[in-house]
């Protein structure tokens, strides 16, 4: 059962998912993620081997003054997909985010590194990964960061869009991370999902815990700089110039992390499972676009 279906990532899982079995798919018009008791009455309709929340309150800036509804939405939801997922005795992947880190590390981060979230949006993400883990769930929480797709509002189609429209671009080259396409992590989340169906592994994986927490990127790092350099440099007319700035130039009613490097190390080594260097994905996903 997957919730939030129609955004980024939940709209690369359906096909990736598909071969795993029967898929119930549902989006915004179909259950609203701020209302518990019709969380509740979904999940109970269909009693799910597995649950999904690709679900999510993303938009940065405006969580700084609505937080009650990102807490409802980033914390409040997934606890009660846990606490369903408990009973039933499914399973529950939930997707989360650099977010919860302040950007003040110098090397990748790692599972255990401490959560220290700048603002609201950040504070309500880790709040539902601890409402997912504390539930008793058998549960995998899954960190991503700087996701981009061939739909949404995201970074890649924004600066398609204003380079078109626009002589130049201003843009941060101070906050660095990993460009990650939204169907690099629905295929490696539909690889998690396939391994973790072997009794074996699931033992093995959930011998300490009935919780893990995994952090899921493409791989190697650039700038936001960089990576629109590599958006224009795949133009074929790109009008607009690129000129660098820092975090102080561009100020924003949200703080940002200015590094968000997350180590996927203990993706690779529980499942073997790789992401793709970024510019690779971004190689492959850049080819099909108009």
């Amino acid at each position: 059962m997957l919730f939030g279906g129609n955004g980024q990532i939940g709209w690369e899982l359906q096909p990736a998912l598909g071969f795993l079995g029967s898929l119930t798919t549902l989006g915004r018009a179909e259950v609203d993620m701020e209302h518990p008791d019709r969380l509740r009455a979904a999940v109970r309709t269909h009693s799910p081997n597995v649950i999904i929340n690709a679900a999510a309150y993303t938009m940065v800036d405006a969580a700084e003054a609505d937080e009650p509804r990102a807490w409802r939405v980033n914390a409040d939801a997934p606890g009660v997909l846990a606490e369903e997922a408990r009973r039933l005795g499914a399973l529950l992947v939930h997707y989360s985010t650099d977010y919860v880190f302040d950007g003040e590390a110098r090397s990748p981060y790692e599972e255990s590194a401490p959560p220290r979230p700048l603002g609201a949006y950040g504070r309500s993400k880790l709040a539902g990964e601890l409402r997912v883990r504390e539930s008793g769930a058998r549960a995998v929480v899954l960190r991503t960061a700087w996701i981009y797709a061939s739909r949404g509002k995201n970074f890649y189609l924004t600066i398609r869009r204003l380079a078109k429209e626009r002589e130049s671009l201003r843009v941060v080259a101070d906050q660095r991370g990993a460009p990650t396409w939204a169907r690099s992590v629905a295929q490696a989340t539909g690889t998690l999902l396939a391994r973790l169906f072997d009794p074996g592994v699931a033992e093995r994986i959930f011998a300490e815990s009935p919780s893990r927490l995994y952090h899921m990127t493409c791989g190697g790092e650039t700038t936001w700089f960089g990576f629109a350099q590599a958006i224009l440099a795949d133009l074929e007319r790109p009008h607009a110039r690129l000129e660098p700035i820092s975090t102080n130039e561009y100020p924003t009613p949200a703080r940002r992390p200015r590094y968000s490097v997350l180590s996927n190390a203990r993706l690779a080594e529980d499942f073997g499972i790789r992401l793709p260097h970024w510019q690779e994905a971004f190689t492959a996903m850049n080819g099909q676009m108009p």
